[in-house]
C-alpha cells in the first residue's frame, strides 16, 4: 500500500512551487491565478444586482453568499461575500461587464488591484510637554532639531511634528501656542525632509503650509474644524485621515462597536468620499489604533489591517508605544509593526526610527514579492 506524502503549501511563492514540479513556465503566471484565494464583501447591492452576481459567480465556480430573502424579493438591499481564485474573480468581473443594473461598474472595481506596498517609515517628533511617550524630551528647540536630524539620518521618510498632545484625556492647545512650537522648526527642516504636521487646527495647518511643511496629519478626521478641508483643497496637499471615535477627552470612555473593522472601514469611506466632494484626492488613511478602541479593538485592527486597502488609499499604522503594548520597549512596537509590514502597509509611524529601518531591511529579505 501507497504511502501518500502529503504537504500544506503556506506562505510560499505558488509560481515557484509550480515550477519546481515541472509545471509549463509559459503559463506559470496565469496559473498561479487559480492558487490565490480572496473573499470580497460587497455592499449595498438591490437584490436584482445580488441575484446576478450570484448566478454569475456559480457559473464560474465561485462562491457568493447573499442575504436569505434575496431570492423572494422581500429584502430591499444585501450586502454580499464573493469568494474564489484570483481566475474566478476575474472571471466574475469579465461577465459582469455585460450585465444590467450598473454592474459593469463593479466588474471594473474587481478587477483592480491592491497593490503591494514598499512600506514607508514616519518618524515622530513631538515638541510638547505631555506626549504619552517622549513628553518634554523634544520641547527645546535645540533638542527637536537634533532629534529630527537624528530620525533623518536613521532612515525616516516623512517626519510627523507635532504641538498638541491627543493621548486619551489630554487637553485642547490653542492653535497660537502650537504655531510659537511648530514654525521654528519648520523653518529648520522644510528643504531637509516631508514634513508632516500633527494638528486638528485648521489655522495650524495653513500657517504650517505656508511655512513649507508638505503633509497634514488631521486625527480628528475632519471631525474637529469644518474649516480643515478647505484648507487642504486650497493647498492641494497630501491628507492624512484618521478615524477617531470621540475626542481625547472621552474617546476611552468604554468604547463599543458592534463590528470594529466594518465601522471603521464604513466610516473611514464616508471621510473620503467628504474629501473628494472638496476635491481632495491626496489622501492616507488610519484606522486610528487607541483613538476610541478597546485594546481587543486595536489587535483586531493590526490583524486585518490589509482590508482597509480596498478603500483605494494607502493605509498608516501608529501603534507605536500606545498603551495597549503594555510597554514602552520599542521592540513590541516592532513585532506588531513586523506583521502589519506582512500586511502590506504602506507607512508606520513610529518613535524608533533606526529599529524600524533595520526591521524594514530584514523583512525585504524575508518576504517573497
Amino acid at each position: 500500500m501507497q504511502d501518500f506524502i502529503l504537504r500544506e503549501i503556506k506562505d510560499a511563492c505558488i509560481q515557484t512551487e509550480l515550477n519546481r514540479i515541472g509545471f509549463d513556465k509559459s503559463y506559470v503566471g496565469r496559473a498561479a491565478e487559480k492558487y490565490d484565494y480572496k473573499n470580497i464583501k460587497i455592499y449595498d447591492l438591490t437584490p436584482a444586482q445580488a441575484n446576478i452576481l450570484k448566478q454569475t459567480a456559480i457559473s464560474v465556480g465561485c462562491d457568493c453568499a447573499t442575504h436569505r430573502e434575496v431570492i423572494t424579493g422581500k429584502a430591499q438591499s444585501s450586502n454580499c461575500i464573493l469568494g474564489g481564485s484570483v481566475s474566478e474573480i476575474k472571471k466574475v468581473a469579465e461577465k459582469l461587464k455585460f450585465q444590467p443594473f450598473g454592474l459593469k461598474n463593479l466588474g471594473e472595481k474587481l478587477l483592480q488591484k491592491n497593490s503591494s506596498a514598499d512600506t514607508k517609515i514616519v518618524g515622530i517628533l513631538n515638541i510638547t510637554d505631555n506626549s504619552f511617550s517622549d513628553g518634554g524630551l523634544y520641547n527645546d528647540f535645540e533638542k527637536a532639531k537634533e532629534h529630527l536630524l537624528e530620525m533623518i539620518s536613521d532612515g525616516a521618510d516623512v517626519i510627523d511634528i507635532g504641538a498638541e498632545s491627543t493621548k486619551p484625556y489630554s487637553s485642547h492647545v490653542s492653535a497660537d501656542e502650537q504655531l510659537k512650537k511648530l514654525l521654528p522648526i519648520i523653518d529648520f527642516a522644510k528643504d531637509k525632509t516631508t514634513i508632516s504636521i500633527d494638528t486638528r487646527s485648521a489655522i495650524v495647518a495653513e500657517e504650517c503650509l505656508k511655512a513649507g511643511a508638505h503633509i497634514i496629519n488631521d486625527v480628528s478626521g475632519f471631525d474637529y474644524d469644518e474649516k480643515m478641508t478647505d484648507v487642504i483643497s486650497k493647498y492641494n496637499c497630501p491628507v492624512i485621515i484618521q478615524h477617531s471615535k470621540g475626542t481625547p477627552e472621552n474617546m476611552q470612555d468604554s468604547p463599543q462597536y458592534n463590528d470594529v473593522i466594518e465601522e471603521i472601514f464604513l466610516a473611514l469611506r464616508e471621510k473620503i468620499k467628504f474629501a473628494k466632494s472638496k476635491s481632495i484626492e491626496n489622501i492616507i488613511i488610519d484606522p486610528g489604533i487607541g483613538f476610541g478602541k478597546t485594546r481587543e479593538n486595536n489587535f483586531e485592527i493590526i490583524r486585518r489591517i490589509e482590508e482597509f486597502k480596498s478603500l483605494g488609499y494607502p493605509v498608516m499604522l501608529g501603534l507605536s508605544r500606545k498603551s495597549f503594548l503594555q510597554t514602552q520597549d520599542d521592540t513590541y512596537t516592532a513585532i506588531f509593526n513586523a506583521l502589519a509590514i506582512e500586511r502590506n502597509v504602506d507607512y508606520i509611524r513610529v518613535h524608533n526610527v533606526k529599529m524600524h529601518k533595520n526591521l524594514l531591511d530584514l523583512m525585504e529579505m524575508f518576504m517573497v514579492k
